[in-house]
């Protein structure tokens, strides 16, 4: 059986758009029943300064009470200088993920600089990273569709995913940023990325917002893609991206890869009771589908 690896983000890219902020408590809680899903790599927090993403502010706090399950690869997203400082600090984060966008737009109104001065910024990260013997990957944000400039060059994505690779991120993840992309987009980038790349491990990441995200995952994993990023419920978003709902739901991801003859390695009972646990926790109703049939008095026939 064909093997391939779910990073889950919930903890993450799906916390930081909620508008409950959890408790440190809270989140122990959740990175407990999320962690014992059979996830190989999972995001767990993020060093943004805290007031742009409040949601995170207890970082430290949260990796120090966490217990880590052994060969776990935890990872955190780590967007400049400052944050590199105290991720150093957290010897429990294996890898840093550094985050930019393909459209000059998008990344403007995210992290407000270009995306040359991002670049810069993830050689300072990565140069970090090695000083302090840390894995590093890269996550290139509107890969598909801006929603500022719409429809982003494939030659763009490739050149910000050389440049990346060149300074030392092998691994790169490609995010369709507000669920705009369809099969065939996702084929070309992925082709594209092979001829330019082929050394470089190639993840996806998915927003579900037109509904197209697991047809999108099978696509990529038909061009060879063995990476995918999934939320547990589908949690997540992106407060730069007007229109974009929650990132395709991890579980979703599991059932159907696994229904497709791949291996995931992930307990899908254990993912979707980690997802109805998020739901509460939150307070609001998730998107994620493949939950509800863990629901007690449910029907899974």
């Amino acid at each position: 059986m064909d093997r391939l690896t779910l990073r889950e983000v919930g903890m993450r890219d799906g916390l930081q758009a909620e508008d409950r902020t959890l408790s440190t408590e809270e989140k122990l809680q959740l990175l407990f029943a999320v962690s014992r899903c059979g996830i190989e790599r999972l995001e767990v927090t993020s060093f943004v300064h805290p007031k742009a993403i409040p949601q995170l502010a207890d970082a430290e706090a949260l990796l120090k009470s966490a217990q880590k399950p052994e060969g776990q690869i935890w990872s955190a997203l780590v967007p400049n200088a400052r944050g590199a400082e105290r991720a150093a600090a957290v010897p429990k984060i294996d890898e840093w993920t550094f985050f930019l966008s393909a459209s000059e737009e998008h990344n403007q109104a995210n992290v407000r600089r270009s995306v040359a001065e991002s670049l810069l910024e993830a050689e300072a990260v990565a140069e970090r990273a090695r000083a302090a013997g840390r894995a590093i990957s890269g996550v290139v944000a509107t890969s598909f569709v801006c929603p500022y400039a719409g429809e982003t060059p494939v030659a763009d994505v490739v050149r910000v995913a050389s440049r990346l690779y060149e300074i030392g991120y092998r691994t790169l993840l490609f995010g369709d940023t507000i669920g705009a992309a369809a099969p065939h987009m996702v084929r070309r980038l992925v082709r594209a990325l092979q001829d330019a790349l082929p050394d470089a491990q190639l993840g996806l990441h998915f927003h579900n917002t037109r509904g197209q995200a697991p047809a999108n995952a099978l696509a990529g994993a038909a061009e060879g893609v063995r990476l995918f990023d999934g939320s547990i419920g589908g949690m997540g978003g992106c407060p730069y991206a007007p229109g974009a709902t929650g990132n395709v739901a991890t579980e979703d991801l599991a059932w159907l890869f696994e229904a497709e003859g791949f291996d995931t390695a992930t307990d899908l009972g254990a993912l979707s009771q980690a997802a109805l646990l998020a739901e509460r926790l939150v307070g609001r109703r998730l998107p994620g589908s493949v939950m509800r049939t863990f629901e007690e008095g449910s029907c899974a026939s």
